[in-house]
């Protein structure tokens, strides 16, 4: 496998650590090229060009298929890309991928996006909307029920560690931020301690972490960048 490292278009949160989580699971170089989301790079040209929808992460491989370069944006589609790039964490039966896309999805669709309003209503939103705030926090803990009720009798989300639980971890290990009690949650909470003790996890979680701030709390210019988007 080529040597050549990767572009990672990234700034630390958790859609952008289930890359570098992977990344470092996988033992690919890359190089991480920081997209100020508070200061809106996201809507620079050049990363338009490779990221449609203004969000990051996005990579640029330079050992793409045919071995040309390939550029990916949305993290699901970067992890898939990846596992199939490297034969890693992603099965290569039908009925094991299958299982892992099921909750790679669910993930995305769900567990991603129900979390992250939670995070916006309870701590971004300058007016604390009840209920806002009780609706999504509400639904987060469905979610966590229905992730407790995977992990019974399972260490990982599909029985083995896959792309799903790399998806995951960035989200739930925020539970608290989401007015979680975690201890509802026992499978969780034991799957939660299992991945942040894994080493590559730790390394993923630690990019560029000293950019992690509350500018979108305290900053009103960050604030109209993260949450004044329009078409136009």
């Amino acid at each position: 496998m080529s040597e050549r490292p990767i572009d990672l278009h990234f700034w630390p949160t958790p859609n952008g650590w289930k890359i570098t989580i992977m990344l470092e699971e996988c033992g690919l170089p890359y190089r991480v090229i920081p997209v100020n989301i508070g200061k809106g790079d996201q809507f620079k040209p050049e990363f338009l060009a490779i990221a449609p929808n203004n969000r990051m992460p996005a990579i640029v491989d330079p050992d793409g298929p045919g071995g040309a370069p390939i550029s990916v944006f949305e993290s699901g589609a970067i992890l898939m890309y990846l596992g199939r790039k490297t034969g890693k964490f992603y099965p290569q039966d039908e009925r094991g991928r299958v299982a892992v896309e099921e909750w790679l999805m669910w993930q995305m669709a769900g567990f991603g996006p129900m979390l992250g309003q939670t995070h916006h209503f309870r701590i971004y939103a300058p007016e604390k909307i009840d209920y806002a705030i009780e609706r999504y926090t509400k639904e987060a803990n469905r979610l966590y029920g229905v992730l407790n009720r995977r992990l019974e009798g399972r260490d990982y989300i599909c029985g083995s560690y896959t792309i799903a639980d790399m998806a995951c971890i960035g989200w739930a290990k925020l539970w608290e931020r989401q007015g979680q009690d975690i201890a509802q949650f026992p499978n969780v909470k034991a799957w939660i301690d299992r991945m942040l003790a894994r080493p590559a996890v730790q390394r993923g979680l630690a990019v560029n972490k000293e950019d992690r701030t509350n500018a979108a709390v305290t900053d009103p210019n960050a604030r109209a960048v993260l949450f004044g988007q329009t078409a136009r």
